[in-house]
């Protein structure tokens, strides 16, 4: 039997939630939460397989309670439900620990398909997110490392390039100096070079700076 807990402010929705999964045989709700605390005591308490996790809810938003969670209970599954598209969260979701990403408007078909994948040891998103990473990453593979880079990063990227010291960078663009220290971390891991020797050298064969 898996057992579920469902954390949604919105009884309606859970009541919802209830009925698609009172038709499965292998599912069962054993909790339900309606804010990040309770979230964190019924797992607690139940010990859940799995957690439905709505991304809005009063106080704690479902991203600070799935990093608590993943945090304190690391073996308890967690499918993100939410009113947002998929494009807006779910990558976010995935990198703090999620395994599922379904909106509320596909629980209907989505639900049952997303939990058993997830508890037997799979991730779950929909075929159109799916279609859509398959595309990201294609398109990520075909930039320029230089591509990468945001308006400003870019810009900086030319200054530290050009041989211009951090302090005088910072004045130019009226920052700190730890915010432009920032951006060329940032910069040298998008761009995948160690150093600004390596950046300079790029910039120069890429005729990125005179």
């Amino acid at each position: 039997m898996i057992e579920i807990l469902i954390a949604d402010d919105h009884v309606l929705f859970r009541e919802g939630l209830k009925r698609i999964l009172k038709r499965e045989s292998d599912l069962a709700v054993i909790a339900e939460a309606t804010n990040g605390r309770e979230v964190i005591d019924r797992v607690k308490q139940k010990q859940p397989d799995i957690v439905l996790l709505d991304i809005s809810m009063p106080g704690e938003s479902g991203l600070e309670v799935l990093e608590a969670l993943k945090r304190d209970f690391a073996k308890v599954k967690v499918l993100i439900l939410s009113m947002h598209p998929e494009d807006r969260f779910a990558s976010r979701a995935f990198k703090m620990g999620a395994l599922g990403y379904i909106t509320k408007e596909s629980a209907v078909e989505e639900l049952v398909q997303a939990i058993r994948k997830i508890v037997s040891g799979g991730r779950y998103v929909s075929p159109a997110f799916a279609e859509k990473l398959a595309s990201d990453l294609s398109m990520a593979r075909d930039k320029l490392p230089h591509e990468r880079l945001s308006n400003r990063e870019f810009q900086i990227m030319r200054l530290i390039a050009a041989g211009k010291k951090i302090h005088t960078i910072a004045e130019e663009l009226s920052l700190s100096r730890n915010s432009i220290n920032t951006y060329r971390m940032r910069i040298l891991e998008k761009m995948e070079v160690q150093s600004n020797a390596e950046l300079t050298r790029y910039a120069i064969e890429n005729k990125l700076i005179e």
